[in-house]
């Protein structure tokens, strides 16, 4: 992605049973970093990123998952990180627009309508994105 920031970055986690959106985005909503990985690795995945990224906090949905995700999280990472629950309603929907703002459709996909378009991969990352900016502007409101 982009060279690692010298600004603190905000870690976005979209947690799952199966797997989970990682994302980071400074301030400026620069983004650094987007993927998905198995939920079994999500854990090492962060702590490796807190390593590479001066991470100032993880924002993660307040959905389905959430709480044993955040309990998780706070008895498994090594340095306590700060929590931030935001909404996550509609996030999947949204982040289908978004994967093609993206990633536009190439070949014949591109004359299909954007809701009859299969998309290639998982985009639970994208959602990740998506709870960033949802918290970032919330900051601003």
């Amino acid at each position: 992605m982009v060279n690692p920031p010298s600004q603190p970055v905000i870690l976005g986690f979209d947690p799952g049973r199966q797997k989970c959106g990682l994302a980071i985005m400074g301030l400026d909503r620069n983004l650094f970093y987007h993927e998905v990985v198995m939920a079994e690795q999500a854990i090492a995945t962060i702590q490796t990123l807190r390593q590479q990224f001066p991470i100032s906090l993880l924002v993660m949905g307040d959905q389905t998952t959430a709480k044993a995700w955040k309990q998780r999280l706070t008895d498994q990472l090594p340095d306590p990180l700060r929590i931030i629950l935001v909404d996550e309603r509609y996030s999947t929907l949204e982040a289908r627009d978004r994967y093609w703002q993206m990633f536009p459709p190439k070949g014949l996909q591109r004359l299909l309508p954007r809701g009859v378009r299969t998309l290639p991969r998982p985009i639970d990352d994208i959602v990740a994105i998506l709870l960033i900016e949802r918290y970032l502007e919330r900051l601003t409101e």
